[in-house]
């Protein structure tokens, strides 16, 4: 990570802000770009921003509790839980939830599922990786007559909301059984936490299948599946198929912007695509205006960083609508 913060670097023009720290708790899903935004932001600014990637539940939890400035969710609370909590919230940043493999002696990405077979992965009742219902989507591989082992998170996560959304909407068998929400109970598979624990441990796994952010497949050297979504197009993750996710959804179905973009109806989305929100307290317009000048940085300075970790940027006019609906005056 070091290398890559390194090279996301800009040298911009250093506004006059006082050394100071912003901490922020929350979402693995959002970890990459945060910390190279922060990188880059502190370089610039001398403000520090400290996030720390302890899940959407723990982030929920300590932007409730007031012991950090802003936290972050991958699973959007409701306007009702916000009002509730005294908190706001806006999106940040989309991306992909990726399904990763460690297949014996499959060392490409070219394994297909479809919703219906994934679920049944994660339900327990597809157990071999030679399995008819993988070996019909897939009849030109060769694959092994071995046991699949489960990996999945073993902590409150945005990512397990936004993963098991996707399977409640493609199964109905799933969602009787299992349902969704930042935990559940697991039918099967042993648990990691974190996105980055879940790759750590499919990468340490032998014949092992997980799901994890987009970027720490990558990092991970991991392989991944491509998936039949709503259109019954096999697609392959990538931040075009993210964006075409990102651009099919109405941004503005509710006033928390709590919107799914998980199963899109366009034809080329990938159907796990997820957005990680931002979650500030109400009547705190001092730490609410610090808070908003890192993501303002985010927004109109990070793409390059964004996009160079495989994340998609909101549309500026998303943009724009939130820095002018969250942005509180500062003598700064």
């Amino acid at each position: 990570m070091k290398k890559i913060l390194t090279v996301l670097v800009i040298a911009l023009t250093a506004p006059a802000f006082a050394a100071e720290t912003l901490n922020g708790a929350g979402a693995s899903f959002p970890y990459p770009v945060y910390s190279g935004w922060a990188y880059s932001f502190e370089k610039e600014s001398g403000v520090r921003v400290n996030y720390q990637s302890i899940g959407s539940g723990g982030g929920v939890k300590q932007i409730t509790a007031g012991t950090v400035d802003f936290g972050a969710s991958d699973d959007p609370l409701s306007q009702a839980d916000l009002d509730q909590a005294g908190l706001m919230q806006f999106p940040a940043i989309t991306g992909g939830i990726v399904v990763v493999v460690n297949i014996d002696g499959n060392r490409h990405n070219n394994l297909v599922l479809n919703g219906e077979t994934l679920a049944a992965i994660f339900l327990g009742e597809v157990t071999r990786w030679n399995d008819p219902e993988i070996a019909a989507l897939n009849p030109d591989l060769k694959l092994p007559d071995e046991k699949i082992t489960v990996i999945r998170r073993s902590d409150s996560s945005g990512t397990t909301a936004v993963f098991t959304e996707y399977l409640s909407k493609v199964s109905p068998e799933w969602k009787a059984a299992v349902g969704s929400g930042k935990s559940v109970n697991w039918k099967t598979g042993i648990g990691a936490k974190g996105n980055d624990g879940v790759a750590n441990m499919v990468r340490q796994t032998r014949n092992s299948v997980g799901f994890t952010e987009y970027t720490y497949a990558e990092q991970s050297k991991l392989n991944y599946t491509a998936l039949i979504n709503s259109a019954g197009k096999v697609v392959s993750p990538t931040p075009q198929t993210f964006a075409a996710a990102v651009a099919a959804v109405d941004w503005h179905k509710n006033a928390a912007y709590a919107v799914s973009l998980t199963d899109s109806p366009a034809a080329d989305a990938w159907p796990i695509a997820a957005a990680s929100f931002v979650l500030i307290r109400k009547n705190e317009p001092e730490v609410q205006a610090r808070v908003m000048e890192f993501f303002r940085y985010g927004f109109e300075k990070g793409d390059t960083a964004a996009l160079y970790l495989k994340y998609v940027p909101l549309p500026d006019s998303l943009k724009t609508e939130i820095l002018t609906a969250f942005s509180v005056p500062s003598d700064r």
